[in-house]
């Protein structure tokens, strides 16, 4: 089933915790935190005492996602602080399969991210490790950008990797998922769904994370019955 991953990288934060709580209400499963360094990406966010507060204040799993150089060194305070799912860039690390070591060994849960020039198929070794991979749809850095089309085939791509190789992990993707677009990322089978702009951009997170997820779900919906059709007419 799809699920709705308020990133507070679009959230008020003068009032985090309230927008945050509303988000839950509106659905959301997981709370998705950007921590950018100003390095690997060209902006600065948060860190690790942040996410120390948004632990106190919600009970959703905190999806923790390190846009940073050197995330090694970053991985024991984020696990201290109440992370649960800890993703790294592919580009960012020099030795991935000790990153992903690593956020096992600290007890989250391990991603791995790809941005949009990457090719999914770099991550095959270390597929069977991993949580869920994140799919950049957006160059990483800023919020409220368009979503890159091209997205969809890596989303593809790692659905089959993902049965060919019998494999669990979950399909994430950030950057520009909005109602236009929502959609096409569900069809092309992304299941945890990462939503900034579109949840807190107008100040009503409740009810725009409310209605994504229901666009989502409606998505879902349309596809499990086309498969249940297209089963039907094979029997007949």
């Amino acid at each position: 089933m799809v699920e709705l991953l308020p990133s507070i990288l679009s959230a008020d934060f003068a009032h985090l915790a309230d927008q945050v709580a509303a988000a839950e209400r509106g659905g959301g499963s997981a709370i998705h935190v950007d921590i950018m360094d100003g390095h690997f990406v060209p902006n600065i966010t948060i860190g690790p005492p942040v996410v120390a507060s948004l632990r106190k204040c919600t009970p959703l799993p905190l999806d923790c996602h390190l846009m940073i150089e050197n995330p090694n060194e970053y991985i024991a305070a984020f696990a201290d602080a109440g992370a649960n799912w800890l993703s790294v860039h592919y580009e960012a690390c020099t030795h991935l399969h000790r990153s992903l070591e690593l956020i096992l060994h600290h007890g989250m849960k391990p991603g791995v991210v790809v941005n949009p020039a990457t090719r999914v198929d770099l991550l095959i070794d270390i597929l069977p490790m991993v949580h869920h991979v994140l799919i950049m749809s957006v160059n990483p850095g800023f919020g409220g950008q368009e979503f890159i089309p091209f997205s969809l085939n890596k989303i593809r791509r790692l659905v089959e990797l993902r049965g060919d190789l019998e494999l669990d992990f979950r399909i994430e993707v950030d950057g520009g998922v909005a109602h236009d677009t929502i959609a096409a990322v569900v069809q092309a089978g992304a299941e945890l769904l990462v939503a900034g702009n579109a949840v807190f951009g107008e100040g009503h997170p409740e009810r725009d994370a409310r209605a994504l997820l229901a666009a989502a779900r409606e998505a879902e919906d349309r596809i499990i019955a086309s498969r249940v059709g297209a089963g039907k007419s094979k029997i007949h």
